[in-house]
């Protein structure tokens, strides 16, 4: 079924504030699981809301705990989000940043105490619509396994990066394993094969099943009780096709994340403590050269890259391309929720009495 943005909206802040988060921040969290939506990455949209809410019951997350600044330069932040919700944390310091970087050029933050943070491309989106570049990484709970190994052991990682351009801004989001879990939820949801080698069981074999990969990455958590498989590196299977340098770019983020932080990483977030690391940079790049020059020339590469000759009833997308054609599509037409999240929707409306979104189709 179809439902409209503003809908979608309005449901979720009435959820979130009945949880116990304040208005100020059931906007934002609403928000950004809206945009994910728009964007066409259902993934992190309306269909994380159980899991958030059964977070919130189990006190995983704090929605009254006040997020911390404990350390702050011209150029630097070290946050602590206290229990709450990564995008709250988030949310103060990309505004934080921004301020920072017009005056000193390059910015950074850590956070510590997280939760999950939506999207990674949200965070980096606000540096770019004030002319800046922005990084945005988080490690998650252990789904990944290394090249060669049978247990679960990394985050998905996400790595997000922007950069000033036309039509749109240049917006690379993605996990450093082969997809995201929030994906084969989806799937599983929609009751669907898995498309590509994504997932792999106890024997490092390929799953296609979405249901069992995600028995599997229910149990992979990295514990003495952990049945094996996850979801695979970028590169896939074989170090034939690199998966080691997908286990690099995910160990980068680790080290960004977790260890700077101070905190879990991702192998130990399902033992004992909860808690993931984010790290936030924003650079200006107007420090460089004039900002519509720079603007002008990422245009004029990714235009040529868009020009190159394809194969027939294809196109070629650059990074936001796909994303942004969504949000036009979607913001028009309402955004898709599967059978099982519309289920959802209404148990929890009962059970906060929060009316569930009207269906446009």
């Amino acid at each position: 079924m179809r439902i409209s943005a503003e809908s979608e909206r309005t449901y979720l802040q009435k959820v979130f504030a009945a949880i116990g988060f304040s208005n100020e921040n059931s906007a934002l969290l609403a928000d950004t699981l809206v945009d994910a939506d728009l964007r066409g990455i259902s993934s992190h949209g309306i269909q994380r809301l159980a899991w958030y809410v059964n977070m919130v019951k189990e006190h995983t997350i704090e929605p009254k705990n006040e997020v911390k600044v404990l350390k702050e330069t011209a150029t630097s932040l070290l946050i602590d989000a206290n229990k709450n919700m990564g995008q709250v944390a988030c949310a103060l310091a990309m505004h934080k940043l921004i301020e920072k970087t017009k005056k000193s050029v390059v910015s950074i933050a850590v956070i510590r105490n997280s939760n999950h943070f939506g999207t990674a491309g949200y965070w980096a989106r606000m540096a770019v619509e004030e002319g800046l570049i922005g990084i945005a990484n988080t490690n998650t709970r252990p789904l990944v396994v290394p090249p060669n190994a049978t247990q679960a052991f990394l985050g998905s990682n996400a790595f997000a990066f922007t950069f000033p351009a036309e039509p749109h801004p240049f917006v690379f989001d993605g996990a450093t394993s082969v997809v995201s879990s929030g994906k084969i939820q989806v799937l599983d949801k929609k009751n669907q094969e898995i498309p590509g080698e994504w997932a792999v069981d106890k024997e490092r074999k390929i799953v296609k099943n979405a249901r069992k990969a995600e028995d599997i990455l229910a149990t992979a958590a990295f514990t003495p009780h952990q049945k094996g498989g996850g979801v695979l590196t970028l590169g896939g299977i074989g170090e034939d096709n690199s998966n080691y340098k997908g286990l690099g770019n995910s160990l980068v983020v680790e080290l960004l994340t977790g260890i700077l932080a101070q905190g879990s990483i991702s192998a130990d977030t399902s033992v004992g403590k909860h808690d993931f690391s984010q790290f936030l940079m924003t650079i200006d790049p107007s420090f460089f050269g004039d900002l519509d020059t720079l603007r002008d020339n990422a245009t004029s590469m990714f235009n040529r890259i868009r020009n190159l000759e394809h194969l027939p009833n294809t196109e070629i997308k650059i990074p936001g391309d796909r994303e942004y054609k969504y949000y036009a599509e979607n913001s028009e037409n309402g955004v898709s929720v599967d059978d099982k999240t519309a289920e959802d929707l209404k148990r929890i409306g009962q059970e906060l009495n929060v009316p569930v979104p009207e269906t446009l189709s």
